[in-house]
């Protein structure tokens, strides 16, 4: 009987309360989102600069299809 009574004598501090499930999703995406920063950056010792020199090339690719697209600064065919 001392069993019984132990599980309705109030004793709130085993309960464990789960957040709502909006709460939930966010924290799991979150935390995929570290360890998918993680395993980018691994072996990395400065992954600012990696970031940087990728934003850099990336810029530098969409100046090279501007320029490509719009005809200028290429080379011209002439015929004649």
């Amino acid at each position: 009987m001392g069993m019984c009574l132990s599980c309705l004598c109030g004793e709130a501090d085993d309960v464990v309360i789960t957040p709502d499930p909006e709460t939930r999703r966010r924290q799991l995406a979150e935390a995929a989102e570290k360890r998918q920063k993680e395993t980018t950056y691994r072996g990395v010792k400065n992954p600012e600069a990696v970031e940087r020199k990728r934003k850099k090339q990336e810029e530098t690719e969409k100046q090279a299809m501007n320029s490509s697209l719009s005809g200028g600064g290429g080379l011209k065919w002439q015929m004649g």
